[in-house]
Parts: C-alpha cells; sequence; structure tokens
C-alpha cells in the first residue's frame, strides 16, 4: 500500500524528491532496500532476550572491539538485503576488515554503502536506544570497485541517513535536499515522513561530551566545556545542560529534533589516533546530515565533510550541531592553534574581578 490517509511514504518521497537530480531512480531503490533491512533489525532489536539477540560473541571488530550478537547479525542483515538488487558495486562496514565484494552471481550497480549496522551496540543488554548508520557513495564505472574507491570526501556523498531503535523506529535521511524523518508503521509495514525538513536551531544550551575523558582533552575544549558548566556566572552567561548516552545515533537525534552540540574531540589519551568516531560510515553520514539541517559539523580544524580519508576505518575528531556552537569552539581551536586562548579557570579571577591574578600580585 503506497499511500494510507494521504500520507507520504518512504518510497514516494524518494521518487519525487530525486526526480529533479542527476541521481536515477537506483538510488531510491537502494535506499527502500536499506530501509527493508533496517524494518528486520528493528524487529531483532524490539525482541531482545525473547529472540537471543542479547551478549557477546567470541570474536572482534577491525577496531578490535567485542562484538555483540547483534553486531553480526545487523551486519548480515544488511549485506543480505543489499547484495542482490544490481544496485550496489561493494560495501563496506565497520565490523568487517575488507569491503565486501558483490557474489558473481549478481550483477553489480553504480553505488558503495558504507554503515555502522549497529551504532551504540555497547547499550543492547541494557535496553537503551541503539542504531543504524549508512553513507552512499557514487562508484563510476563497470569495474570492480578498489579499496581506494571507497575513500571519498563526505562532500562526495550522495545520501546518507540512520535509523533509531527506539520507543518506535524512525529513518532519518538525506539525499542533499534537506533532512527528514520517516516513523515506522508496524501495523502497514511502511516508513511514513513524520518530520519533515528539520532544522538544527543555530543557538542552544545543551552539550553531550563523555566528561570521564577530559583530562586528556586538547585545551580548546577543556575551555569550552568549563565555560559551559560555569553557567551563568561564567563568561557564557546562561546555563547549560549536559547531555551523554553513548550512542551516536541517540546523540544526534536528540540535536536534530532540539537542537544541542555533540563533541567526541580529539584527546591525549590515545596519542596515534585522531579521534575516536570513524570518519567514513560515523561522522560522514552524520556531518551531511545535520549540515542539510542547518547545523554545522567539524574536527575543531577542519570542515568534517572536506576531510580526504586515508583508511577506510579511519577515526576523527567530531563536533558537531547548533552552528553558533560550533563555531565557537573553531574559534577556540585557532585561537589555542596561535597562542591566543586564555582558559577560563574560575569566575573569580575574570579580568574585572579583584582578585585576578595581578590584583593579588
Amino acid at each position: 500500500m503506497e499511500l494510507l490517509h494521504g500520507r507520504t511514504t518512504l518510497s514516494k518521497f524518494l521518487i519525487e524528491h530525486l526526480r529533479e537530480t542527476q541521481e536515477s531512480n537506483d538510488l531510491a531503490a537502494l535506499l527502500v532496500d536499506v530501509a527493508a533491512a533496517i524494518k528486520a533489525i528493528s524487529a531483532m532489536a524490539a525482541k531482545g532476550a525473547l529472540g537471543g539477540y542479547l551478549g557477546e560473541v567470541d570474536s572482534h571488530n577491525v577496531q578490535g572491539e567485542v562484538q555483540k550478537k547483534l553486531d553480526v547479525i545487523t551486519n548480515e542483515t544488511i549485506l543480505r538485503h543489499c547484495e542482490w538488487g544490481g544496485l550496489v558495486a561493494g560495501m563496506a562496514s565497520e565490523e568487517m576488515d575488507e569491503p565486501f565484494e558483490i557474489p558473481a552471481e549478481y550483477s553489480r550497480g553504480r553505488y558503495l554503502l558504507v554503515f555502522d549496522p549497529l551504532d551504540g551496540s555497547s547499550n543492547v543488554d541494557l535496553n537503551v536506544s541503539v542504531g543504524t548508520i549508512f553513507s552512499v557513495l557514487r562508484h563510476d564505472g563497470d569495474e570492480r570497485p578498489a579499496f581506494g574507491d571507497y575513500l571519498k570526501r563526505g562532500r562526495e556523498q550522495v545520501a546518507a541517513g540512520y535509523a533509531i531503535y527506539g520507543p518506535s523506529t524512525l529513518l532519518v535521511i538525506t539525499v542533499g535536499r534537506g533532512t527528514h524523518g520517516f516513523t515506522l508503521d508496524r501495523e502497514i509495514g511502511n516508513f511514513i515522513l513524520t518530520h519533515p525538513n528539520l532544522r538544527v536551531p543555530e543557538e542552544t544550551s545543551e552539550f553531550a561530551i563523555n566528561a570521564s575523558n577530559q583530562r586528556f582533552w586538547e585545551p580548546p575544549m577543556q575551555r569550552y566545556v568549563d565555560e559551559c558548566k560555569a553557567g551563568r556566572t561564567g563568561p557564557r552567561a546562561r546555563d547549560f545542560n549536559m547531555r551523554w548516552i553513548a550512542s551516536m545515533v541517540a546523540e544526534v537525534h536528540r540535536i536534530l529534533i532540539r537542537g544541542g552540540v555533540f563533541m567526541y574531540p580529539r584527546d591525549t589519551k590515545d596519542p596515534k589516533k585522531a579521534g575516536r568516531l570513524r570518519l567514513m560510515y560515523e561522522a560522514n553520514p552524520m556531518a551531511m546530515l545535520v549540515e542539510q539541517a542547518g547545523g554545522l559539523a567539524s574536527t575543531g580544524r577542519e570542515r568534517l565533510l572536506e576531510h580526504s580519508p586515508q583508511t577506510l576505518h579511519e577515526r576523527i575528531a567530531v563536533i558537531l550541531g547548533s552552528r553558533r556552537e560550533v563555531e565557537l569552539i573553531e574559534q577556540y581551536h585557532r585561537d589555542h592553534d596561535c597562542g591566543d586562548d586564555v582558559p577560563f579557570s574560575s569566575p573569580l579571577f575574570n579580568e574585572r574581578s579583584l582578585f585576578r591574578p595581578e590584583a593579588r600580585a
């Protein structure tokens, strides 16, 4: 059933939005295949222990992380739903060391699908919201994609999206013409447009960061968070709320719905890594969604979507959300790199205070 009481389904939306672009109906068909996989994952996530899906397996992914049962199952679910339709030339995932080659019995398409099948999987056993993140890249030519064909900048994505499995299952996507949310109607089995043209407010008083890593942050991030925590008595002159769910999908979804800034910055805990989140299948798709909704996405020193990837599983610093907060954090990084930053410490020692260091001396 395509329409129910005039409501717009995902497939109708995609056909209409892609009609005036250079993308063919193949992109719409691929996104419908991804949505079908998400429906299956949603059903598994909802069953939890009743379906035997909780717990770990005796294996690790390419990052050395212990895999959950659902990590493995959801990865296979997406591969099986998308390998056969002649729409993708190859696929890559957080859970696979190397890109997935399309079996010889299936024809190859003109797109590459890159995905994190179960973001926030450490929360699965706790019944906290988890999700799926995906990115679609164009593949030109009839040859089997080489490893380097996946290493495209985020601005070259033709589509991106995520699903969040919570009280309801929502699919949020962009095809380069705004960011839009669809709710799964379980009675009819369709995703229905419920959140058209999502917009991230330019200003916010809410931030999300893993404060347990504060001792490892660079000075610009220390400065920003200290100022937010100081509230109305500090230099920002207003109170902030801090949030942390440990699920990027849940964090970004909150920002798209009501604003905020999400930060997983570079730190010194592991100097060999430029960040914690994966560029290709976490940072880039989320950056595209946020920017299409009017927000910004940055590493602190460059626009995320301009970063040139070097490896498929590359990690990167991520700062995204409300425009003015991201711009301020970028300014703090520039100040620090130029040696002009003056980290905030305490309102007692502000420039106008009788207790500033010069006065005490």
